[in-house]
């Protein structure tokens, strides 16, 4: 794929947990405190995927649950299908984590530039009162800051995206999106034609069922893609 910038955006929007803060790094630290104070040698990234495996059906659901709720009740049962007895106390500590995760290492400067020529917005899957906490580590004002709980929906749904453009007063074309997730993000920038990069921090596979998008392996590049000296 050629990226182009026509027709010139006027936001650069991004997911946060994981392509601008450091999300599985900072769970990686919290999950791997409680399975060991719990004498288990489960591997935490293990744990996270059962995590995510039950949270996926809960927010694609017919209700909107906030993100907090689904955070405990799904790593509640997450360490219950993998025998760990995490109390109440444990899975906080993980949930509390979320406000303490930082940019990574490139983020801070690469906001700074973009900042110079595009207004910026992050569509975040969280409530506001964790995601207030994160926006301030960025050290970045953001213009426009759109959660989960003001769409009443999670990605990849389209009611975030739409209730986003509403809020920022542009159409999809005015935007690029920036983001981590191929099954979130990627998936949706496909089904509303919006123009997507994908932040393949992991060096994994692409899907070509969510293609087109541009591809990069962190954000230095970003600059430079969007016409930022």
């Amino acid at each position: 794929m050629s990226f182009s910038l026509n027709p010139v955006p006027k936001v650069i929007s991004f997911d946060c947990y994981g392509t601008l803060v450091r999300w599985r790094e900072v769970l990686h630290q919290a999950i791997g405190t409680v399975l060991r104070r719990h004498g288990s040698p489960l591997d935490p990234f293990v744990l996270l995927d059962t995590y995510n495996a039950e949270a996926k059906p809960l927010q694609n659901g017919p209700e909107h649950l906030g993100y907090k709720v689904i955070l405990r009740r799904c790593y509640a049962a997450a360490f219950a299908k993998h025998g760990v007895p995490a109390t109440a106390e444990d899975i906080e500590s993980i949930v509390q984590s979320i406000k303490t995760m930082g940019p990574h290492a490139e983020t801070v400067d690469v906001l700074r530039r973009l900042k110079t020529r595009y207004r910026l917005a992050i569509f975040t899957n969280s409530d506001d009162d964790l995601i207030v906490h994160n926006v301030r580590l960025l050290q970045v004002p953001i213009d426009h800051v759109i959660t989960a709980e003001q769409a009443q929906a999670y990605k990849p749904s389209r009611r975030i995206f739409e209730h986003a453009h509403r809020v920022m007063g542009v159409t999809k074309d005015e935007t690029v999106h920036v983001a981590m997730s191929l099954d979130l993000d990627m998936q949706a920038c496909k089904q509303l034609g919006i123009r997507g990069i994908w932040i393949n921090r992991l060096g994994i596979p692409a899907n070509p069922d969510w293609k087109p998008y541009e591809e990069l392996p962190d954000l230095r590049g970003l600059p430079a893609l969007l016409g930022v000296a």
